[in-house]
């Protein structure tokens, strides 16, 4: 049975490899149609999927996305994206339109299926994800157990929504400066952290993988939140999302054409279009057609779909739940407070002790993204105040001068901050642990099951 099955798996294989070697992708980019924009134009034989894997590579590059037409009918994919830089100008470096060319032309002719994608092996890091309850100085205590266990965070993302609270962290054995792979040693930091996950509360839900395995970071966020289902609104949670930043997104069927269409309409900002497309695919939609225009301060996104059975939404329950899901998609990656960043020599323990004086000085961190570029550590935090208040100027200078002026560099502006609900619990990722708590205790190691 298992070689009846590999076979046709690789039989598979082998017919959708002859199919691309006679339909190769076709890339064509042109910085003169468009005045505002550069315009890539990606033609090649379909597949399910195949649309995010072109999203991902312009993400990936930091590209915006103002404007995109897709078609996906049939045997052929088509679409159309004028996208520009982070500074709204078109793209002229030849060493990033050659890597677009190489990623989604004949060349790569997906025949990796977009490895950033999928799931391949390191020997060079191990993958920790944790998901559970957000709480006061969650973070603080996940990275002070990694620092005690000898581990150093090489680079990590750190998103909450809803009350819920998602990592993706690699880390690095502190001694070899390579992958961790004694199975003893994972156990014993698998169960040290479930245990901190779950806190107080034994019987809430928490999860914690350890792995060696190499994923896009970013889907894998949303597939962790997906699963931990902080699309359910329970009515505790985050309210300090202003109204302007919460998307509007509509389900209804074209019955003629046996589409559902989704209409989403929401504040622009950088990796919207991934954030839709990465849940609509998890969510195993197939979008067939689709229009975006994202050129004002507002993003209306348009997608013809159905589900990869080939039937539209049929009830309205699926309905409420492809409408729950794209909004949490969207507001998962929305960061209300003051963008600090943060660019020093790496060192292990880096990451516990910048979270113990955001802390010290009452400071609430909603989302993080920390990493290491040639032994540099470049972190960045969206902080805010104790409690959902503003960010207090001379708190944001009295910690500038104890970590570095030159280290520790502000982006915003404190007094432009709008003050969040004050009992809203995901604002206190980093933040509020109280001072006569154990920071940790180490000698309870509870299982996760």
């Amino acid at each position: 049975m298992e070689l009846s099955m590999s076979y046709s798996h690789d039989s598979d294989d082998e017919y959708e490899k002859l199919i691309r070697r006679m339909n190769p992708p076709r890339v064509v980019i042109d910085n003169e149609a468009c005045k505002n924009a550069t315009v890539i134009r990606v033609d090649s034989a379909n597949k399910h999927g195949i649309l995010l894997e072109v999203v991902q590579v312009l993400t990936d590059l930091n590209l915006i996305v103002t404007k995109a037409y897709i078609s996906s009918d049939g045997c052929w994919f088509m679409d159309v994206f004028n996208v520009t830089d982070e500074d709204g100008n078109k793209i002229t470096d030849e060493g990033i339109l050659d890597y677009i060319r190489k990623c989604l032309g004949p060349e790569a002719c997906f025949a990796s299926s977009m490895k950033s994608v999928g799931v391949k092996q390191s020997m060079d890091h191990t993958a920790i994800e944790l998901t559970g309850s957000d709480r006061p100085g969650l973070l603080s205590e996940v990275t002070a157990v990694l620092t005690h266990l000898k581990c150093n965070v090489v680079s990590a993302e750190v998103w909450t929504h809803n009350t819920r609270a998602a990592a993706l962290m690699q880390v690095t054995d502190e001694e070899t400066g390579g992958a961790i792979t004694d199975p003893e040693r994972l156990s014993v930091i698998k169960e040290l952290l479930c245990n901190v996950l779950k806190g107080s509360n034994k019987s809430g839900l928490a999860k914690t993988e350890v792995s060696q395995d190499v994923t896009h970071t970013e889907r894998r966020l949303h597939q962790m939140m997906f699963a931990d289902r902080d699309y359910e609104r329970t009515g505790t949670g985050d309210d300090s999302l202003d109204e302007k930043q919460r998307p509007n997104v509509n389900v209804v069927n074209c019955y003629d054409k046996d589409y559902s269409v989704v209409t989403i309409t929401s504040k622009d900002r950088p990796k919207l279009v991934f954030d839709t497309v990465c849940t609509l695919t998890d969510m195993q939609y197939v979008v067939f057609h689709a229009n975006i225009d994202a050129e004002g301060p507002e993003a209306y996104q348009e997608y013809f779909i159905r589900h990869i059975d080939g039937s539209p939404v049929k009830s309205d329950a699926e309905r409420e739940r492809v409408i729950q899901c794209l909004k949490a998609a969207i507001e998962r990656r929305v960061s209300e407070g003051l963008k600090l960043e943060l660019c020093t020599t790496d060192r292990v323990g880096l990451l516990s002790n910048v979270t113990r004086i955001f802390r010290e000085n009452s400071l609430t961190v909603t989302r993080a993204e920390v990493a290491t570029k040639s032994g540099k550590a470049v972190n960045t935090f969206y902080v805010g105040g104790a409690s959902g208040y503003p960010v207090d100027a001379k708190i944001i200078d009295s910690i500038r001068q104890s970590i570095g002026q030159t280290i520790l560099k502000v982006k915003g502006n404190p007094e432009d901050l709008k003050p969040a609900s004050q009992d809203s619990p995901t604002r206190f990722l980093f933040g509020g642990l109280f001072k006569s708590r154990s920071f940790v205790n180490f000698g309870l190691v509870r299982s996760c099951s």
